[in-house]
């Protein structure tokens, strides 16, 4: 059964959907909520959902939506989602921690780890340094650009070789250090080091560097083969156009994202890794220095600047929010943390590409964690 965006909306206005939720402690976000609503109501996303944690620790927990077009469900109350890219902020972490243990060395080549592995037209690993994978100015190919239908692979199961020789096929957008340019290939291969180095997959060190460290319980890395959620969460949908019909998504193998994306978690535990992270409980003060240490990140956001698998966004009411976000088909997720404490994340239902205006949806989800973060 396909449901379109249209019909969403049609049952929304009409008032068949579930109504909106705020589950809140200390406090109330009424205005939230209203602006979470329209993600659904205006911008046609089916499910929309939300953490937001003030100055003080208190958070109030807001949904909108529905959690299933088909059956008309609740959206839960902190669900889980996929978080996509958000995992190459935790993926950063652990080469840092390697970095801070003196075992890896952010401006050797990745070629004094992973000798003649990064080979193409124009490219070279031994020009190629750690620190430039992990800030995105390392030239490489996207592997994910040769991805194109998510719904034919979605029982496919790729190891992390397969997708590099599909990177490496390609000739380098430029050379190491001119530019920045948002690339999964890095990401990847920070995730292949990760497992040079400790002799333990990636997964089993985000885990257990930081998954556990931070004590996020309801986040973790799906095994091979595992294709659905673990825990109450809302179906994601994808399209294959803007407006074209939604069709459910939720279940697929990850394993085309690996150490750049497969990560599932909640908003609730996305606040708590942010906050954990920037206040220096999973990295060393140096460490977390060279992470904060950013570039210009043109063709994002306003003003937007990338460190080490961190974003850094200028708010409207002064300073910035720090944080990453992700796209992964079925879910979008943005957010972070600011300098006094507070913190967002929200999550949607379908990436914006899915919806009948994308760039105006995509604005919009910015907007929500702006004003969260402002009010």
């Amino acid at each position: 059964m396909r449901v379109t965006t249209a019909a969403v909306l049609a049952g929304v206005l009409a008032g068949s959907a579930l109504p909106a939720q705020a589950v809140t402690q200390h406090g109330g976000r009424s205005a939230d909520l209203r602006r979470l609503q329209d993600l659904v109501h205006e911008d046609g996303f089916p499910a929309a959902l939300a953490a937001v944690r003030g100055r003080w620790g208190q958070t109030s927990d807001l949904t909108a939506g529905v959690g299933e077009l088909r059956g008309r469900t609740e959206v839960p109350v902190d669900g889980m989602v996929r978080a996509g890219s958000n995992t190459k902020t935790f993926t950063a972490v652990v080469v840092l921690q390697l970095v801070g243990e003196g075992v890896v060395r952010l401006d050797a080549p990745i070629e004094d780890y992973l000798p003649g592995l990064v080979r193409g037209e124009g490219i070279d690993g031994s020009r190629i340094t750690v620190r430039q994978l992990l800030q995105h100015t390392s030239g490489l190919p996207d592997y994910v650009s040769g991805l194109d239908d998510f719904f034919a692979i979605r029982d496919t199961h790729y190891e992390p070789t397969e997708l590099l020789d599909l990177a490496l096929s390609r000739k380098a957008h430029f050379a190491p250090g001119t530019r920045w340019e948002y690339s999964n290939t890095n990401y990847l291969l920070a995730g292949l080091l990760v497992e040079e180095i400790t002799g333990r997959t990636v997964a089993e060190e985000i885990t257990r560097r930081v998954i556990r460290k931070a004590a996020l319980r309801h986040t973790y890395f799906p095994a091979p083969g595992e294709r659905t959620i673990r825990e109450a969460h809302p179906h994601g949908y994808h399209a294959t156009a803007p407006g074209a019909p939604l069709r459910d998504l939720t279940v697929f193998d990850p394993s085309w994202a690996g150490a750049a994306g497969q990560l599932v978690s909640t908003p609730r535990d996305l606040n708590r890794f942010f906050t954990a992270l920037m206040d220096g409980k999973l990295l060393r003060a140096e460490q977390l220095r060279q992470m904060r240490t950013t570039v210009a990140a043109p063709g994002t956001w306003p003003g937007a600047r990338y460190g080490l698998g961190l974003f850094s966004t200028p708010l409207s009411c002064g300073g910035l929010v720090w944080g990453h976000g992700g796209d992964i088909p079925g879910y979008e997720t943005r957010g972070g943390v600011t300098e006094g404490g507070r913190a967002v994340t929200v999550a949607v239902t379908a990436l914006p590409s899915a919806v009948p205006e994308p760039e105006a949806a995509a604005a919009h989800v910015l907007d929500f964690v702006d004003r969260a973060l402002c009010g």
